[in-house]
């Protein structure tokens, strides 16, 4: 058997550390993604049972069995989860496997959604090359895809959340947004590893 390198000894003793690994393995989670989203539910009252909600970046589906037990069909509730990944999918959700940089995500997405959303969410990230400033363009860029999916579905009153690094460009989506949210703010949920740049963008009640 191939030795582990050192690396990887440090992400299995960090996980072993970490209450929400912990919890989530316990649980049958998957990943701490899912008190990620729980934490920003309770924090901002995201989510409720009749609401249409579209998952962007949905794999390997933390925020997605969180959804589904927040999200009823029977109330007229929908969630639309899309990741260019497979991934194990809850009852009551509707997945598409698509890259949302296909020509043809818009058109697919508009057929799946049949009229407009409340709620948009968004954990996508980049690949991490190391190179701080190419991989904070390369997470811009999936934030403004998310966001550009917003403003197109989104009914008067909905809301948008969207994970990004903070650095360069971030200052001036939260500008751009209260344009058009009547609140906009940065969050960073007590799930998310305190030495990581990520937070959430979270933009409230679309004019």
């Amino acid at each position: 058997m191939a030795k582990r390198s050192k690396s990887s000894h440090r992400w299995v003793a960090r996980q072993r550390r970490d209450p929400y690994a912990r919890l989530a393995a316990a649980d049958g989670l998957g990943s701490r993604a899912h008190f990620k989203l729980e934490q920003l539910d309770r924090r901002f009252g995201l989510i409720g049972p009749s609401m249409r909600v579209l998952e962007l970046g949905a794999a390997p589906g933390g925020w997605t069995r969180y959804l589904a037990r927040r999200v009823s069909p029977a109330k007229g509730g929908r969630v639309v989860a899309v990741d260019v990944r497979v991934m194990d999918v809850p009852a009551g959700v509707r997945f598409i496997q698509q890259d949302i940089h296909d020509d043809s995500f818009v058109a697919r997405l508009d057929a799946a959604l049949g009229g407009g959303l409340q709620l948009v969410l968004s954990d996508m990230a980049p690949n991490i090359s190391g190179v701080k400033a190419a991989d904070q363009a390369a997470s811009m860029a999936l934030v403004n895809l998310a966001t550009d999916a917003a403003l197109r579905w989104l009914n008067p009153g909905g809301h948008l959340v969207v994970k990004m690094f903070q650095g360069g460009g971030v200052d001036d989506w939260v500008r751009e947004r209260r344009a058009e949210f009547e609140k906009v703010l940065l969050a960073k949920p007590d799930a998310s590893r305190s030495g990581s740049r990520e937070v959430y963008g979270v933009a409230l009640d679309f004019r």
